[in-house]
């Protein structure tokens, strides 16, 4: 399977960011239907307000991906940062914020019913 990034529908659009998330991407055996995800994210967007009201007011949902161009630093609930630049495949485990440090865009595969929970919270909120 493959699509085009052009043809992923678009989830979330702000300014900063979009978000294409393609559902029913594959099965990952014990995290159920995964969706491949496509964002493209400018420098200065952090996930922290919009993940306000989640557990722990963070994303719980693993990721695995590689950033194209670009460069990302998570923070989890510690405290604990850690950064990713273009041409690194990463794996952020849940519990996690996201800064864009600089313009990036990202290739994802996540748990579909759960990144999709947060991608409504997230919708939900930008709509408050």
């Amino acid at each position: 399977m493959h699509i085009a990034k052009e043809d992923i529908d678009v989830k979330m659009e702000i300014p900063g960011a979009v978000i294409r998330q393609h559902k029913n991407f594959g099965d990952a055996t014990g995290l159920g239907k995964i969706s491949g995800e496509y964002f493209s994210l400018s420098t200065g967007v952090d996930t922290t307000p919009l993940f306000q009201g989640l557990d722990s007011d963070l994303c719980q949902c693993p990721h695995w991906g590689f950033v194209l161009s670009g460069q990302l630093t998570t923070t989890d609930g510690s405290g604990k940062e850690e950064t990713v630049n273009a041409n690194d495949l990463f794996y952020w485990p849940p519990g996690h914020n996201v800064k864009v440090n600089e313009n990036a865009e990202i290739v994802m595969f996540s748990p579909q019913q759960q990144h999709s929970h947060v991608i409504n919270h997230m919708i939900a909120k930008v709509k408050s």
